[in-house]
């Protein structure tokens, strides 16, 4: 691979190991990510492929599964080190997107749809978590 070719790509395929400092919500988490020898960069990761429910939603049933997706999200993973892979930029700017496995391997995004917290997400139209009425 020629040294241009690795500035071509907009996916950095990882791992990359990153300590979670902080849990924002379901799907966002603030790490510190070290990208090389002695060098880190903090950013905030939203979790690939995932829709968790917004804690500042209009509905009390969406605010409430949206407490509870963060506090599963940060029993996992807060304080510990994370894995990214297939790291891209988030179409919103000032973070990226990526696959997060835990210490275990467990994808994240994958665990969150299996508890029930989460809907797979690709990047079209958001569906509500409210229920009819609210």
């Amino acid at each position: 691979m020629a040294v241009g070719d690795a500035f071509a790509s907009d996916r950095l395929a990882g791992p990359i190991p990153a300590q979670v400092l902080r849990v924002v919500d379901g799907d966002t988490i603030l790490v510190k990510a070290h990208i090389w020898l002695g060098q880190e960069v903090e950013t905030s990761v939203r979790l690939f492929g995932t829709d968790t429910p917004e804690l500042k939603a209009r509905c009390p049933s969406e605010r409430e599964k949206a407490v509870a997706a963060k506090q599963f999200l940060a029993a996992r993973i807060e304080g510990g080190v994370v894995q990214l892979r297939d790291i891209l930029t988030d179409k919103y700017g000032g973070r990226v997107l990526a696959q997060v496995q835990d210490a275990s391997g467990a994808d994240l995004s994958s665990e969150l749809v299996k508890a029930g917290l989460a809907r797979r997400y690709d990047g079209g139209t958001r569906q509500s978590w409210c229920g009819a009425g609210e």
